[in-house]
């Protein structure tokens, strides 16, 4: 294996604005997109679908996802996880573009304006909401902060299939619906396991560097191989759980569409099987492209083929 290459260098005349968007990562922001137009395709096809909610379910899910990113950049430098050996992409804490005290304050700030957008959806979904956007900004924080960060003890896909899955998706379906169809889970098991192809291509490409700082993800407790077929299964999964979801009744043949991104998953797929390293932030941008396509679609197959 060669060597690890070196962080990526930023000019010096790299703007703030342009500085403050590298920090929010907008390239991961597919992992907030996708499971609102997934919920709220849902609520649409049965018939309650509510766009004031959707738009504010999604602003909330964007705040919180920007949030965990500032907060993940902050705690992962502290840490040491994040070092001139990183092979991902610039993070503005260890490239000392942003002081840290500036990165977490940002953080708070995103968190407190999903707080405000959450009243909204309290009003309209009652309390339930307070505990979903509650656990869903503790969680964004205990991720890589707190004394037993989650990414660092193997929880990551968990936390990310949770969050990202179930409960953003039953939580949009919630804030629209006022009920859960049973097609939520199956639809929301798509979402979450999108989601969480991006974790594992991350944690095999930091497998190394999060070894020797002590961050003990599945991939750097349990190998490459693992993670390769972790990679895998979750693909499957997130294609095979509409199928279900049909097969079961429980939505129309529309929801199928989703299988019209499967080709997209071919690059990202070639990439995690037979390569290690930098080169797998391809694979990284792949199956970020894969899941807002796969989520898109499903969305658009759940609103004309919806429970009703």
């Amino acid at each position: 294996m060669s060597a690890p290459a070196p962080a990526l260098a930023v000019p010096a005349s790299f703007g703030r604005l342009r500085t403050w968007l590298l920090a929010a990562r907008p390239k991961t922001l597919t992992a907030a997109l996708a499971p609102v137009a997934v919920g709220t395709g849902l609520a649409f096809g049965t018939g309650a679908g509510r766009w004031p909610q959707a738009i504010a379910a999604l602003a909330g899910a964007l705040l919180i996802q920007v949030g965990t990113n500032l907060t993940n950049d902050y705690y992962d430098f502290r840490k040491g996880a994040d070092t001139a050996e990183r092979l991902g992409p610039v993070r503005v804490t260890q490239a000392g573009l942003v002081a840290p005290r500036m990165v977490l304050a940002a953080a708070a700030v995103c968190f407190a304006a999903a707080v405000c957008v959450g009243l909204f959806l309290v009003a309209a979904g009652g309390w339930p909401v307070v505990a979903i956007g509650l656990l869903s900004i503790l969680a964004g924080w205990a991720y890589t902060g707190g004394p037993a960060p989650l990414g660092y003890l193997g929880l990551g896909e968990v936390f990310v299939l949770l969050f990202f899955g179930f409960v953003a998706v039953a939580g949009t379906v919630w804030v629209q619906a006022l009920r859960l169809p049973v097609a939520t889970w199956l639809a929301a098991l798509a979402v979450g396991c999108t989601a969480t192809l991006l974790i594992v291509v991350n944690n095999l490409r930091d497998m190394d560097t999060d070894r020797r700082a002590g961050k003990h993800t599945l991939a750097a407790r349990f190998g490459q191989r693992f993670a390769r077929a972790e990679y895998v299964c979750v693909l499957a999964t997130a294609f095979l759980a509409p199928v279900a979801a049909w097969a079961l009744g429980q939505v129309g043949a529309p929801v199928l569409l989703c299988l019209a991104a499967l080709p997209l998953a071919w690059a990202p797929l070639r990439l995690v099987l037979t390569q290690q390293g930098a080169v797998l932030n391809r694979a990284l941008a792949g199956s970020a492209r894969l899941q807002l396509v796969h989520g898109l679609l499903l969305a658009i197959g759940l609103w004309r083929g919806g429970p009703g």
